[in-house]
């Protein structure tokens, strides 16, 4: 399932900061990891994690490569947070009823 290898990149925070980088306009490593605390093969690192949970896409520009967010990335992480949000609240208005009707009996 892509959303778990997707939530997995998303808990590190340096991959949080590409991904914040990433939304102002597409990047190469060497500008990421200049504004980054970590090395430049750490962020090729990072950007292969994400790259590989379908957060990035990656075009050649020359002899190097621009990395951007990827045009759908997140859809399946979406959809799976949407739906667990959804049956948390479907959930929740069945205890409501429950605890209503306990409720209206005891009057």
């Amino acid at each position: 399932m892509a959303y778990e290898m997707q939530i997995a990149a998303l808990a590190d925070p340096t991959r949080r900061a590409i991904l914040a980088e990433l939304r102002e306009a597409p990047c190469t490593v060497g500008r990421l990891a200049a504004g980054l605390p970590v090395s430049r093969p750490a962020v090729s690192q990072h950007l292969k994690v994400l790259s590989d949970a379908g957060l990035l896409a990656v075009e050649p520009h020359g002899t190097r490569r621009l990395y951007r967010l990827a045009p759908g990335g997140i859809d399946e992480l979406r959809a799976y947070l949407d739906a667990l949000w959804s049956d948390a609240l479907s959930s929740f208005a069945r205890r409501a009823e429950e605890v209503a009707r306990i409720e209206g009996k005891d009057s």
